[in-house]
C-alpha cells in the first residue's frame, strides 16, 4: 500500500511496469512506471472545480469520464466512495453512484504478466431511472516535456479523391497558429510544452495515440467504430494540452444507454523504449 498526496494507493506490477491506482477516489490510475522511471502521469492534486455538487478534484493520472462534456454532469466529485479489490493479473477499481447522472464508473486493470502491456476495461453503467445518452471517455495526463502523434489518415489509404478524408475539430481556445501544433498529411503532433490551453480531435482511423517523454513511448490502442455517431463533430480521439499537464483522450461512439445497461470500453496500453 502506498500513499498519493495523502490518499491511500494500490500497487500492480511486473518486471517492466508499474501501476499505482487510489483505493478509495476516483477510479483513478495515478501512477505509471516503466523500468523504473520517475512517473509518467501529471500530477495535479491541488486543481478543482466548483460544482452543484461539491468540489471536483483533477487529481492526475487516468480516469473515465462520458461524453458530451457537460457542466455539471461531466464533473460529479469523485473524491470518495470508490472500491479497489485484486482480481487476476490487476485490480477492479469501481466509483460511486454518481449523484445527478445515475451512472457508475468502472476500470477493469490487467498488467501483461510479462510484457509492458497494461488491457484497461472501462464500463459504465446507468443505473438511474431514465435512459442517459453519451458515449464512454477515457482521459490519460501525462507530464509536459514530450511529443503527442495522433494519426489522422490510415496507412495506405488514396491520397488523391474527390471526397474529404481527414475531419479536425478544434475547440473554442485553440489557436491554428499555435507554435506547439504541428500538421503533416498523416499525423497530428502536438509538443506538450507549458502554454495556453489548446485541443483537438479527429476521427483517428488507425485506432492509436503515442506520447513520446523522456526516452520512453507509451501507446493506447482502441477500436474503431466507422461509420458510427460520436460526439464532438465525430472525434473517437482527442488531446488537451496546457500550462501544466497534457491529455491523450479515446472516446468510444455515442449510445442511448437504458436504465439498467452497461456500455464497455477498451483501450490498451504498451511501452517502450523510444
Amino acid at each position: 500500500m502506498g500513499d498519493y498526496f495523502g490518499k491511500p494507493t494500490r500497487t500492480i506490477s511486473n518486471d517492466l511496469l508499474e501501476i499505482d491506482c487510489l483505493e478509495s477516489a476516483g477510479p483513478r490510475i495515478v501512477s505509471l512506471r516503466y523500468r523504473g522511471s520517475a512517473n509518467l502521469l501529471a500530477q495535479v492534486p491541488d486543481q478543482t472545480r466548483d460544482t452543484p455538487w461539491g468540489v471536483y478534484h483533477f487529481i492526475g493520472g487516468h480516469r473515465l469520464w462520458h461524453s458530451p462534456e457537460d457542466m455539471p454532469r461531466t464533473y460529479v466529485p469523485d473524491n470518495d466512495g470508490c472500491t479497489c479489490s485484486q482480481i487476476a493479473d490487476g485490480l477492479l477499481l469501481e466509483g460511486r453512484l454518481e449523484e445527478g447522472s445515475g451512472i457508475r464508473k468502472r476500470i477493469e486493470i490487467r498488467i501483461d504478466p510479462t510484457q509492458p502491456r497494461v488491457r484497461l476495461m472501462h464500463t459504465l453503467s446507468n443505473e438511474g431511472l431514465w435512459d442517459v445518452r453519451l458515449a464512454p471517455w477515457a482521459i490519460t495526463m501525462f507530464r509536459l516535456g514530450g511529443v503527442v502523434t495522433l494519426p489522422i489518415r490510415a496507412e495506405g489509404a488514396a491520397k488523391e479523391g474527390l471526397l474529404p478524408d481527414r475531419p479536425l475539430v478544434l475547440w473554442p481556445y485553440t489557436k491554428i497558429h499555435d507554435p506547439r501544433l504541428k500538421l503533416s498529411d498523416d499525423l497530428v503532433q502536438i509538443d506538450a510544452q507549458p502554454g495556453e490551453p489548446i485541443k483537438i480531435g479527429m476521427f483517428n482511423p488507425c485506432g492509436w495515440i503515442s506520447y513520446q517523454i523522456d526516452g520512453i513511448l507509451f501507446r493506447k490502442s482502441f477500436a474503431i467504430h466507422s461509420g458510427e455517431e460520436h460526439a464532438d463533430f465525430g472525434c473517437n480521439a482527442e488531446c488537451f494540452s496546457g500550462p501544466d499537464f497534457v491529455e491523450l483522450e479515446s472516446l468510444g461512439p455515442l449510445c442511448l444507454l437504458p436504465a439498467g445497461g452497461k456500455v464497455h470500453w477498451q483501450e490498451t496500453w504498451e511501452l517502450g523504449v523510444a
